[in-house]
Order: structure tokens, then sequence, then C-alpha cells
């Protein structure tokens, strides 16, 4: 059995516990281990309860335990919130400067702070320094780590004697792991990365949780990766800003989420009338409205295959893991040039803002392919119908192109119609012949994943975030998991050929509506049974293990 721990560390926001949360998986990545850290924080400018639950395995993992191993409280809220999720013989490791009266690990942090004449927050970086001892780490590991990521003020000193003042209890064993992954990332990170990868040129958007970090890890690189990023005053104007860009011959994202996304969806249709290629994406939130604002759902997915008014095809991908997240936004970059179509990467909160264990091969096969510009041959018509409705591609200043646009449908120079109802028909025809060739495309990559046994008679199926515990349930369990990648166009042979000998299926979605189902349901595929989450959290491990056996035993 491989060896696992869940830590949870919490305090009042603006106690540093994210960041310690942070310093502690980057000690736990250098001792072999993967890592996954759930965060959770509440929608207020002011205080609230933060906690970061770190999960790390010698096997790759992507879902919280009900249970924790260790609660490190850095509050008396904290210990007293948390004091539930401990297992049985669980520690509590605490500030005793904030918390008394309670069984378990003190460390004198805020003592400690004020001896060595350091700031409040610094109390973070002390419960550090305790809890590795408590744990039996080498002060060498920590050491390297906290130099770099804690160099300012006397960091170090405050972690060494909160160190050197408490006992070692337990040992975590450094791992021999040659499976572990070379990077520590978020969700959102892998979603820059692939896309810089893929030959992005400009980013916009307006911050909007759990989007937000897109922009902030662009602006912070935008000279590494070469990516212009701009922050824009609203939603509106960043969609519009941003088809100007990729009609200028720009490769263009933009982000937001749930609501925000909501706002992109007159431009959406426009680029899809226009056929300006633009990649959107939705970090969903828990909605409707605004919801449940730093917490998770799966409920946009309908609203993203129909994001906008008229008849159009589009790419929307639904990726579960960083690794495919920076896949996936790479080739939809790709696939929106080469199809001159609007692509949606749809991913969700603890996606975006998780952290994981993030294997450096997943972006060695990104790279920018060419999108077909015109041959510069005869007149430019920037609309002409042919047989695969993709016409050839001009940018502004081409010699001897004048490159039109219209929302209005138009003819193939780009010029408005509204009384000639064959061109008009034609026209559309042209744009909907795109379809076929998109459909073509997917058949050439993996956009259904198969886990588990794959000769089980039930399959679950599961997409998004949720794949990662659904995939590590049911291969302890033995069923087959199914993981359809790509929404729109939907997989359908590739569907059908994973549910080859299924008799039946469980269909697992974070959303009240089970909008997966009824997308399935539309290509003649109907789950048996359905488990459905909608309390704004992602599913445990326990709990899903326990909800899918008993459907299992049912007859």
């Amino acid at each position: 059995m491989s060896k696992e721990y869940s830590i949870i560390i919490g305090g009042q926001a603006g106690q540093g516990s994210r960041k310690a949360g942070l310093i502690l998986a980057k000690i736990f990545k250098k001792l072999g281990y993967f890592v996954y850290i759930y965060d959770d924080y509440q929608s207020l400018i002011k205080g609230g309860h933060n906690f970061s639950q770190i999960r790390i395995s010698e096997e790759p993992i992507a879902g919280r335990r009900e249970k924790v191993d260790m609660v490190i409280a850095l509050d008396k809220k904290t210990a007293e919130m948390h004091r539930k999720d401990l297992k049985k013989e669980g520690l509590m490791i605490f500030n005793s400067g904030k918390v008394n009266e309670i069984e378990g690990c003190p460390v004198e942090a805020d003592k400690i702070v004020k001896e060595l004449k350091g700031i409040p927050i610094m109390a973070n970086t002390a419960m550090i320094g305790g809890f590795v001892k408590i744990v039996g780490i080498s002060w060498s590991i920590v050491k390297g780590i906290l130099e770099k990521e804690l160099n300012k003020g006397n960091n170090l000193e405050i972690a060494k004697a909160a160190y050197d003042s408490v006992d070692q209890l337990l040992k975590i064993e450094q791992v021999s792991n040659s499976k572990a992954p070379q990077y520590l990332m978020t969700g959102n990170e892998a979603t820059a990365l692939g896309a810089a990868k893929a030959g992005l040129d400009m980013y916009y958007a307006y911050p909007m949780t759990p989007a937000s970090g897109i922009l902030h890890y662009f602006a912070e690189h935008q000279n590494d990766l070469g990516v212009l990023t701009v922050q824009l005053e609203n939603e509106i104007a960043v969609a519009n800003e941003a088809v100007g860009s990729s009609y200028a011959g720009k490769r263009t994202m933009i982000a937001s989420s749930s609501g925000g996304f909501a706002l992109f969806s007159e431009v959406i249709s426009f680029t899809a009338m226009a056929e300006i290629p633009l990649v959107f994406i939705n970090s969903q939130r828990m909605g409707p409205a605004t919801g449940v604002p730093t917490y998770s759902g799966q409920s946009d997915l309908l609203y993203c295959i129909n994001p906008g008014p008229g008849d159009f095809e589009k790419f929307v991908a639904a990726p579960a893991t960083p690794e495919e997240t920076a896949v996936w936004s790479g080739r939809l970059l790709n696939w929106s040039w080469q199809y001159q179509t609007p692509s949606i990467l749809l991913i969700d909160k603890e996606l975006s803002e998780g952290t994981f264990s993030v294997s450096k091969e997943a972006f060695k096969e990104i790279k920018k392919e060419k999108e077909i510009l015109w041959d510069k041959k005869g007149d430019y018509m920037r609309y002409s119908i042919n047989e695969t409705g993709i016409s050839p591609l001009a940018y502004p200043g081409t010699k001897g192109a004048v490159v039109k646009a219209s929302s209005y449908e138009h003819d193939e120079g780009g010029l408005t119609i509204e009384e000639n109802e064959p061109l008009i028909t034609a026209m559309q025809e042209k744009r909907l012949r795109k379809f076929e060739l998109m459909e073509k495309a997917i058949d050439s990559v993996e956009v259904v994943a198969v886990y588990g046994n794959k000769s089980s008679k039930t399959a679950v199926i599961s997409w998004g975030f949720n794949a990662g515990a659904v995939r590590e349930v049911t291969e302890k369990m033995g069923l087959k998991f199914i993981q359809p990648i790509l929404m729109s166009p939907f997989p359908t042979k590739q569907m059908n050929k994973a549910l080859h000998g299924v008799e039946k299926i469980i269909l697992v979605e974070n959303n009240a509506l089970s909008q997966l189902g009824r997308v399935m349901a539309g290509y003649g595929i109907r789950a048996d049974k359905t488990i459905l989450k909608y309390s704004s959290r992602p599913f445990y491990i326990e709990e899903l293990e326990n909800r899918i056996s008993k459907l299992i035993s049912k007859k």
C-alpha cells in the first residue's frame, strides 16, 4: 500500500495559510510525493476562514479525503472547525498563542515571532517550522525551500527556532519515486502555458474568480512567454477588443467565469458569423447568477454548447487535469485558427485554482500549427464558397486583399445581404460544412479517455475536475471509467466504442440537472443511475466510493 497523508492548514484570511500550504506542498514534492491542494476561501473583502487541504501520495491523485491525518491551526476557529475532520489517531498542531485548552501539539508561534522581532503574519512561518520537525522532515530540506520562498526578513530564523522548540512525533519518509512529476502548478497556470506554446499572441481579461489566475500568470510572465496581456474595464470590452486582435492576425484568448462568460455571448456568435478565430475560457463557479462566487460547480455545460444566438458550430472541450487543460488550450487555439471558428475551454474552480503535481511531458507535444492562408492568386474573397467551407484567411495589410468582417449575413466578399435568399442559404451551409471536417479532426486524437477495468460491464462516466477522483475510485473498485473531454462536436464514435460491452452506466456530475446526461441522451446514450452533487464543493473520495457502491449493490 502506498504512503499517503492528508493535512489541513487554516487560519483567518490574512494569516498566510494558503502560502504556508504551498510551501509545505513544495517540501513534500522534494520528498518525492505527488501533491494535490484544495484551497477553500470565502467571498469576503476582509476576514473569513481560509484553509488548504494538502493530500500527498506515492501515486497520482486529484481528489480530497473526508478525514485528514493532521490539522495545522493558525487560529482558534481552525482548531474548532476542523477537529471533526481529524482521524481518530490524527494530530492537532496549533499556535499556542491563539489556541488553548485543546489536546494536541502546541507550537509557540506567536511567542517566537515576538521574541525574534518578526511581524504577526510570520506565525505561519513558525508553524511550518514546528510542523516539519513534528513529522520528522530534515531541516536541510526545509531550509533550502524557505530560503527561496520566504527570503525577506527573518523568516528563516523564526522557522528554525520553531523547529528546535518541538519534538519529533512521527516520520514522513522520503520516497524514491521515478514517476513523480517535475512541476507543481495550478490548472490556470497550465492553461496559460499550453496556449503560449501553441503561439498565443494576446490575452485580454477582466479579473473574475476563479479565472483570474490566468490573467495574473500572463501579466507576471508576459515578457518570458511573449504574450501581450491586457486588463480591461469589463468582459464586454474584453470580448470586443479580442475580436479586433484576432481579425488583425494575432492569436488571441480571453477568459472569465460563468457570469462574466455570459457577457461574451454576443461576441461568440459574432466570431462564428464573421469566421474570426478566438478561444474563450469559462472557469465555472457555482451558479445561477452570482451563486457561490469562490466555490465550484459544473452547471455551465449546456450553456457553453449553446453559447450564443444562431446556428453555428464550435469546439467545446472540458479537460480534467492540468496536463489536459494545457494540451487542450493549445489544441483549441490551433483548431480555432484552422477552422476559423470560436472554441471554448470549459474548466471549473477546482481545476483552475487547485495546485497539482504536473508532468513536464504534457507540454512536449504542444506546438503552433498553421492556419490556411490566402495564396495571393486572383481576387481575394474573404468568404469564398468552397467544398470544405473553410475560406482562405488574409489579415489587414496583406497586399491585394480587402479584408472584411461583418456580423450581418454577407456575400463572399463580405458585403451585407438581406434579399438574396439562395445566397443566404448558401453562406449558412458553407459555414456548417466546416462541421464535417471538425468531426474528422476529433477522430485523430483521444477525446474520450478510458481507465480502470476495461472489461467491466459497469461503467462510470464523469467529466471535468471530477474525473480525477472518479478515476481513483473506479480503479480501486475494478470498474470501467469513461471520461469524455470534447463536448462539441460530441464524440459519438469514441463514446460508443468506450461503451462496448457495458450493461450499466453510472453518471457522476457536479450539477443539479445532470447536464452531461442531457447531452448524451441526445446521442442515444442514457445513464442508468446518476450521482449528482450541487453543494458548491467537489466530491470526497470516500463519498464517491460509498455512493457508487450503493448503486452497484442495487439490482
